[in-house]
């Protein structure tokens, strides 16, 4: 027997949610076949099998929250009956390097991902051939949707690796078919539930719809609650006149118009963070107990709302891409997060953030440090205000930045210096692209 254990889909991960089985006891799988979907505080990936045999235990229930790395939730039995030939080739796990058998990871399915999908019952359906007996290679996920709106796959071109059809190819074909009935199906409504909490405050049970919190929602409130409370910082503010950034931009983007490339005033924002980090190095740092780590590049994350919480995806080494570059990336990043598609690697890690309210109407904010990063940095919306241009009142369209500083790494001095730097570069982005 090899037990299937939960897998470290993050370095940081401790645990998870053990959302879907795609399989029951009994069923055959080879490598390869997705057998379970495991729920992250950012994402929900699929499980594989690295192994092939028969599914003999399913230990830990679909829908069980908290479920710690390296748990044991099923077992595999090898088709000779012995134990799995894999598990003397265990793949690390990449939290601890420990050994995590009979599991392999790959996107999540119901962001959009291209995962391959079998269907609930056991290993993937087989693929389909065409008319002259020639295979047609399918996900399996593209196989479950093409017998479930009545699809003939040999119809179907494929874009896939090497022609493969894959979910996107099924959209125009899906249009007006029949959709699967637990799309459709009219949601249960949920038994309410007490919280003792809120009733010792005087708020009575049956006031209130209470919504579970997910694993994105939890690790937000334990990550902040942490941050706020262990880390000693304090906020900067600073204005700065974009009249110059407003016009340069529009030039900016008439220029990129033939390439399809809109740049924002965000990314005018994360190109000037970077470079000013470049500038004043100490302010691109992280506290540790060991010192402190000057890092080499400025990986700047961005703050992204997306439902039931925020993610900060990383322009990585900001400072050797133009605006064109990171208007692209940030664009790709930003709607990768909202559908759940980004790998951990893309949206863990980073060295400085920068938070946009202004697309709100936000004047001003701080926000609270994402650790291990020195700082973080809030923009607010950029208004027509009043100013004072060599003694005589003018308006001048302002837009408010607050940093928001670790002290134990970046103190006043260095705030200050740091913003400078980026305002003369806002003010002027001409210097930001010399």
């Amino acid at each position: 027997m090899t037990d299937i254990l939960m897998p470290a889909l993050s370095p940081t991960m401790e645990e998870g949610v053990l959302a879907k089985w795609h399989v029951k006891v009994g069923d055959v799988v080879k490598a390869g076949d997705v057998i379970a979907e495991i729920e992250t505080d950012k994402a929900t990936m699929e499980v594989e099998a690295v192994d092939e045999g028969e599914i003999t235990d399913i230990l830990v229930a679909e829908g069980t929250e908290g479920v710690k790395v390296n748990t044991p939730i099923a077992r595999l039995k090898g088709e000779d009956g012995a134990a799995s030939p894999s598990t003397a080739s265990r793949s690390p796990s990449p939290q601890s390097g420990e050994e995590t058998p009979a599991v392999a990871t790959k996107s999540p399915p119901h962001a959009g991902g291209e995962g391959d999908q079998p269907k609930a019952g056991g290993g993937a359906p087989a693929a389909p051939a065409k008319a002259d007996g020639a295979r047609v290679f399918a996900s399996p996920l593209a196989r479950r949707l093409a017998a479930q709106g009545n699809i003939d796959l040999a119809s179907i071109k494929g874009t896939g690796p090497h022609g493969r059809i894959v979910k996107r190819d099924l959209e125009g074909a899906l249009t007006g078919a029949a959709r699967p009935a637990a799309a459709t199906a009219p949601a249960v409504a949920a038994e309410p539930r007490k919280v003792q909490s809120l009733a010792q405050m005087g708020i009575p049970d049956g006031s209130y719809d209470l919504v579970p919190l997910d694993g994105m929602r939890k690790a937000i409130a334990r990550r902040l609650t942490d941050s706020f409370r262990d880390v000693p910082h304090f906020p900067l503010t600073i204005d700065c006149r974009i009249d110059g950034l407003l016009a340069a931009r529009v030039k900016v983007n008439a220029l990129l118009e033939k390439d399809g490339v809109k740049v924002s005033v965000n990314d005018f924002v994360i190109k000037a963070s970077a470079m000013a980090l470049k500038a004043v190095p100490e302010a691109n740092a992280s506290y540790s107990p060991e010192g402190i780590a000057m890092h080499h590049h400025a990986d700047v994350a961005m703050a992204v709302a997306i439902d039931g919480g925020l993610i900060t995806p990383i322009i990585r080494k900001a400072e050797t891409k133009s605006l064109s570059q990171i208007a692209t990336e940030s664009k790709d990043l930003a709607k990768r997060a909202r559908d759940r598609k980004l790998k951990p690697e893309e949206f863990q890690g980073g060295t400085f953030s920068v938070s946009n309210l202004g697309m709100f109407g936000i004047q001003s904010f701080a926000s609270i440090i994402n650790e291990p990063q020195g700082a973080i940095m809030s923009v607010g919306a950029g208004e027509q205000r009043p100013v004072v241009v060599n003694g005589q009142l003018a308006v001048a369209t302002v837009m408010t930045v607050t940093l928001t500083c670790d002290h134990r790494v970046v103190d006043g001095a260095i705030g200050a210096k740091f913003l400078q730097v980026f305002k003369a570069m806002i003010e002027d982005p001409v210097t930001m692209l010399a």
